[in-house]
């Protein structure tokens, strides 16, 4: 699992946060990020039936994509994600029984953080993937600093008012990754417009890549 985390990483490293998606549109949803080369999706909990759009994600693009929850706040969250079929379990915040309990189901926990306190709590209970949320109120610099005491084998994330416009500032302060909303997906929005917009951030974020 963490190697196609990693592939897709490597390749595009951007998270499709679909919030407000309905289980029934999900899959061409999905579908459109694919085509568009967006690999990673996340279905935040706060969504209508979210466990049911991760389960027909899972079913349908689980071998190709990575796909998970957003908003995941307590160990029942993440078992209810792992049930679903999800990998990843992304939340604003540090709790280290979620990341332990996302752990031993075998998913990849993905943390929020604000302060360097809580980034090492997080990856002390086993996160590498480190979620700076909401990223925009503290700006590309603020991972600049953390970066210099944090290990070297984690992965920091740009989250929450981040998007294509922004990311080669973001990437040339260390962040490794996005998770960007709105800019890809609106409640209400048609698989092709998806595909639209998903495309234009993959192909801003390969020039700042």
């Amino acid at each position: 699992m963490n190697e196609k985390l990693e592939n897709w990483f490597a390749k595009m490293p951007v998270i499709a946060i679909l919030r407000g998606v309905k289980p029934e549109e999900v899959v061409a949803i999905g579908e459109s990020l694919y085509r568009a080369g967006i690999g990673i999706i996340e279905v935040p909990l706060n969504s209508p039936e979210p466990l049911a759009s991760i389960k027909n994600l899972a079913e349908a693009l689980g071998d190709r994509c990575v796909i998970g929850a957003g908003t995941v706040l307590t160990e029942a969250d993440a078992e209810g994600v792992a049930a679903a079929g999800g990998q990843i379990a992304v939340s604003p915040n540090t709790n280290p029984a979620v990341i332990a309990r996302s752990l031993a189901l075998g998913m990849v926990p993905m943390p929020g953080w604000a302060t360097v306190t809580e980034a090492l709590v997080a990856y002390q209970a086993g996160a590498r993937y480190l979620k700076l949320f909401p990223a925009a109120t503290y700006g590309p610099e603020h991972i600049k600093g953390a970066s210099a005491v944090l290990p070297m084998d984690c992965k920091v994330l740009a989250v929450g008012g981040v998007g294509a416009d922004s990311a080669a500032a973001w990437l040339s302060m260390g962040a490794d990754g996005f998770g960007i909303g709105s800019e890809i997906y609106k409640p209400g929005d048609s698989a092709e417009q998806v595909y639209q917009r998903a495309l234009a951030v993959v192909t801003a974020l390969k020039t700042a890549l």
